[in-house]
């Protein structure tokens, strides 16, 4: 599941938790309706946006609900999943863009690639997404020639482009895919004075997707010989890194002049988690809001355990077990834990390889694929939304300095 918006999942309120994971398996579940089993492998972090935007124009409703039967992604429980147009066109973006990154890893000959038997098959492969998304966009009003042109532009441009090239004149195919596909959402949510404020959002967002891309492979792309961006036009880490601070601000801005009827999860995706993708990408940790850089552990515990017992502390532990049972009182053992309803060895094995594919024994809290006990992921110290806004409170414009007044729980 590509994408550069990817949030740990126990970052997020159960609530929005829940939201995040219909939106995904609902692109999931729309890319098979429409598509077939195969089309399901295009699932990227990304695409789901779409769906989200529009839904949150629209107003969440139960019509735009389903309950999904187990799947191994999900430990084999069901869920409810978002359905309907949103996720529909999430699944027609989704199909027409991974068909590009096809073609351009054909183009850059990348592993396998290389050999042109499976080249060809792949651009048979990219072709028929192409088609596939035509189709789908089409029925919901959606010209997906808009995203082919983009695509074919791509090729052209990287061809042309050299040191010195304006590193925006090479993301602009990128942005203006993405832009259609934002503004689009406001037609199906019957929203349409959001078109143009969405626009910009979503051409601001394509730019980020295509430069973290270049700055994430940036080392690879030099080893292999590959076309990257950054190398090309010879643009450094510090212009690039500029470049997505600028698309991030613009980005907040322009989703203020939206008009949301449940704005939360929107606002996650793509003001808080959008910043950690743009960290992520460049190695550093900044202040979520304001761009301020903050050094890993300056707001963290000084070295040992503040905590721990001094000598002769007499609130420190006592010797023995505090807890066991006091000399001629009751000690009965704990009442036994209820059984449970074991997995087989091949029902626990899918259970796993869906968690592990979807990095949940990573992080959050998850079901033992077997026992189907609770379990702690080893990643539990990724915080809450202002975990890396320590300007909360500093600059009037209410919590995090979103300028909503949104809560440190949103």
């Amino acid at each position: 599941m590509f994408g550069i918006v990817r949030p740990c999942t126990h970052r997020l309120s159960e609530g929005l938790r829940t939201e995040w994971m219909a939106h995904l398996c609902g692109l999931c579940l729309a890319l098979r309706a429409d598509h077939g089993q195969f089309a399901r492998i295009v699932t990227n972090y990304d695409g789901l946006i779409v769906s989200v935007l529009t839904e949150a124009q629209a107003g969440a409703m139960p019509a735009g609900r389903r309950t999904a039967g187990p799947c191994p992604l999900r430990a084999m429980r069901t869920a409810p999943v978002a359905m309907g147009e949103g996720a529909r066109l999430a699944a027609a973006v989704s199909l027409v863009l991974a068909s590009a990154k096809v073609r351009d890893h054909v183009a850059d000959r990348d592993g396998l690639l290389a050999r042109r038997p499976v080249a060809a098959a792949a651009r048979r492969v990219a072709a028929g997404w192409d088609r596939a998304g035509a189709r789908t966009g089409a029925a919901l009003g959606f010209d997906t020639a808009l995203l082919v042109d983009a695509v074919d532009r791509q090729t052209g441009i990287e061809t042309l482009a050299g040191p010195g090239t304006p590193l925006l004149t090479v993301t602009e195919p990128t942005e203006t895919a993405t832009a259609a596909a934002f503004a689009h959402t406001a037609v199906l949510a019957g929203k349409p004075q959001n078109a143009a404020p969405l626009a910009e959002a979503g051409r601001l967002f394509g730019r980020l997707a295509h430069l973290l891309d270049a700055v994430e492979d940036r080392e690879a792309d030099a080893a292999s010989g590959a076309w990257n961006p950054l190398t090309v036009t010879g643009t450094s880490l510090t212009e690039a890194r500029r470049l997505c601070d600028d698309a991030l601000h613009g980005v907040r801005l322009a989703l203020r002049e939206v008009e949301f009827t449940d704005g939360q999860l929107v606002h996650v995706l793509l003001a808080h988690e959008l910043r950690r993708s743009v960290d992520r990408a460049f190695g550093t940790s900044s202040c979520s809001h304001q761009g301020l850089e903050v050094p890993e552990g300056s707001f963290g515990p000084p070295p040992g355990n503040p905590y721990g017992p001094t000598p002769g502390n007499p609130y420190g532990p006592t010797p023995g077990n505090p807890y066991g049972p006091t000399p001629g009182g009751p000690a009965a053992p704990p009442p036994p834990r209820p059984p449970r309803d074991r997995r087989g060895l091949i029902a626990g094995c899918l259970v796993w390889a869906g968690l592990a594919c979807t990095c949940q024994m990573c992080c959050g809290s998850y079901e033992d694929p077997w026992s189907r006990e609770r379990r702690e992921a080893p990643c539990q110290d990724c915080g809450d939304c202002c975990e890396a806004c320590n300007c909360c409170g500093q600059c009037g414009e209410g919590c995090c300095c979103c300028g909503d007044s949104c809560g440190c729980d949103c």
